[in-house]
């Protein structure tokens, strides 16, 4: 025996029954982008929104741009780096050496040595 405050026909993400109760999606256009491999890539953006100067191919991975006669160029990948080679961009090899004994003398003071 079904109690009476269960709701029949409603799930979790569904949808108003009747279509005046829907609303209405938002003016958007569409922007057409191209990449050096020749893929035409079309995007929707709200109307009122400004375009983004580049888009990403997501057939190729390259940046793609408005101007088909002028699309822009390879994205120069950066090479990979170590944490080492950060640090050591941001210090100098004196700096690294003051450092260096800092924390010798904290973990030597630590362990009760002199």
């Amino acid at each position: 025996m079904p109690s009476g405050n269960v709701i029949r026909g409603a799930r979790v993400g569904s949808t108003p029954q009747r279509p005046a109760e829907r609303s209405a999606p938002a003016p958007r256009r569409a922007v057409a982008y191209w990449c050096r491999n020749d893929h035409r890539i079309e995007i929707l953006i709200a109307a009122e929104a400004a375009a983004p100067p580049v888009w990403d191919c997501p057939h190729c991975g390259q940046p793609a741009g408005p101007d088909a006669q002028n699309p822009p160029g390879r994205v120069r990948t950066e090479p990979y780096k170590s944490h080492l080679a950060y640090v050591k961009e941001r210090r100098t090899p004196e700096q690294g050496e003051a450092i260096l004994a800092e924390a010798l003398a904290a973990l030597r003071q630590r362990r009760g040595g002199a």
